[in-house]
């Protein structure tokens, strides 16, 4: 078939990126480059070493899907190389053998898709047919139980499939990554359709494209993975490491920019999902002083500017919300509820520019919540009540008042949410609003385990 086609305007804009990543330099004097071929040399280890082997006896009968699908787990959680442990990973991985009720027939047909296609046609013929398992699938689950939010969203095909396939093949089959998706589509280098196959196989084209054009003008050799490298720069972590940077690095380095003035030039157009009120809340969680005046400006100070972008967060996400606190004395700021999925969330915002300790006011804390807690639940058939604390970062004394809330009040998580995560969290509805919901296999995951949330843990579950 015919390889999509990159316009010489595209090209010349890939390049730029790709200059960009090869002359990035890290704060230690390590370069994203270096970083990520030690990355690739690790990944190229851990494939030959186990993830081949465990793939190839999966596929002859000798290991059972259940052995199968727990050491895949356990792999990628002591390996963060793919970023499987999200939703169209190990979750959805998850759902589908959770969701079949013959476990034989869902045997077969991930024997039949995970095994590397030997062509392009034979590739889209196979994500095809596992897309129309998924879908029966998924119907099933909503016929038995009445809900839509335990089913195996098809959307997470192309991904899944392609983590197998690169295990096999990598120098043949790129990993369907999010990021990359986005990414290009925020370059104006390509769009997706409907199609998840014809997605695949041209996301597979561009590629391969984009490899040999970096090859030719950079003078050093780039394969797949090393295209997966600059896009993973651009929309992932641009130190070159694993996963998602941390927040404190964004804000110092690469801070939010102000919005361009009526008839002010653009080098290039917007191409952020996140309303500048959501993408200024790390600035404003860690008490930046250059915006302690501009509140001032706009009548306002930075604590009471910070917690109404945190309600304004959780509505853009979808929450029926209630900004509690100002002025209303012993509340917590605020309350964001899903009655669809019987929760709530009661959360606090701290502006601090050390981080936040937990220890300075727990047991203020501990009254207002055990109230706000034990009011919503005579109020409301709500199952799980969540506390989240939202700041700019957490210092190391919080186990013991997590545990304390937990045991005296109605909470049953406690969430010490970094700014940055919110931002995370409104950028991932925003791109895909119809494939992120509220419910267990959304957003409400992110909150059911206590301790820190980090943007990196979002994007990492929504990759």
């Amino acid at each position: 078939m015919e390889k999509t086609i990159l316009t010489q305007e595209q090209k010349d804009l890939a390049v730029q990126l790709m200059k960009e990543y090869l002359d990035a330099k890290n704060p230690d004097g390590s370069t994203p480059r270096q970083v990520q071929t030690e990355l690739d040399k690790n990944r190229n280890n851990l494939i030959e070493t186990e993830l081949k082997p465990l793939l190839d006896n999966y596929l002859a009968g000798s290991v059972s899907l259940a052995d199968f699908k727990s050491q895949v787990d356990g792999i990628n959680k002591r390996n963060e190389f793919w970023g499987f442990k999200g939703i169209k990973g190990q979750m959805f991985f998850n759902m589908v053998v959770n969701a079949a009720d013959e476990p034989d027939e869902c045997d077969a047909e991930l024997k039949a898709a995970l095994d590397a296609p030997h062509s392009e046609e034979m590739a889209k013929s196979r994500i095809k047919t596992f897309a129309s398992y998924i879908n029966r699938l998924g119907e099933q689950v909503v016929n038995a139980s009445g809900s839509k939010y335990k089913r195996p969203k098809v959307g997470s095909v192309p991904f899944f499939l392609s983590y197998f396939w690169q295990i096999t093949k990598p120098d043949i089959w790129p990993v369907y990554y999010t990021n990359s998706v986005n990414t290009m589509t925020d370059l104006n280098l390509w769009q997706t359709g409907e199609d998840l196959a014809q997605n695949y196989i041209a996301y597979k084209h561009i590629h391969e494209t984009l490899a040999q054009l970096f090859t030719t003008k950079s003078g050093k050799q780039f394969g797949l993975y090393e295209v997966e490298h600059v896009f993973w720069y651009k929309g992932g972590n641009p130190l070159g490491g694993a996963k998602p940077l941390v927040d404190d690095f964004q804000q110092k380095n690469f801070p939010p920019s102000s919005p361009t003035p009526p008839g002010a030039a653009f080098v290039r157009l917007p191409d952020s999902y996140v309303p500048p009120i959501i993408s200024i809340l790390p600035r404003i969680a860690a008490n930046d002083p250059d915006l302690i005046g501009v509140a001032k400006n706009s009548g306002t100070s930075l604590e009471r500017a910070f917690e109404k972008y945190i309600n304004a967060g959780f509505t853009i996400l979808g929450y029926d919300t209630r900004l509690l606190g100002q002025g209303q004395g012993r509340v917590p700021d605020g309350r964001a509820v899903d009655l669809d999925n019987a929760y709530a969330i009661i959360w606090d915002a701290k502006v601090r520019a050390e981080g936040y300790s937990m220890g300075t006011d727990d047991r203020t804390i501990r009254e207002y919540v055990l109230t706000q807690s034990r009011e919503l639940k005579r109020r409301s058939s709500l199952r799980n009540i969540y506390y989240v604390i939202v700041s700019s970062s957490f210092k190391d004394d919080y186990d013991d008042a997590i545990r304390s809330l937990k045991m005296e009040t109605d909470v049953n998580e406690v969430c010490l949410m970094e700014a940055g995560a919110l931002v995370a969290m409104v950028e991932a509805k925003l791109r895909g609003p119809l494939q992120l919901d509220l419910g267990p296999v959304g957003l409400q995951r992110l909150f059911s385990a206590s301790g820190i949330l980090t943007s990196d843990i979002v994007r990492e579950t929504f990759a």
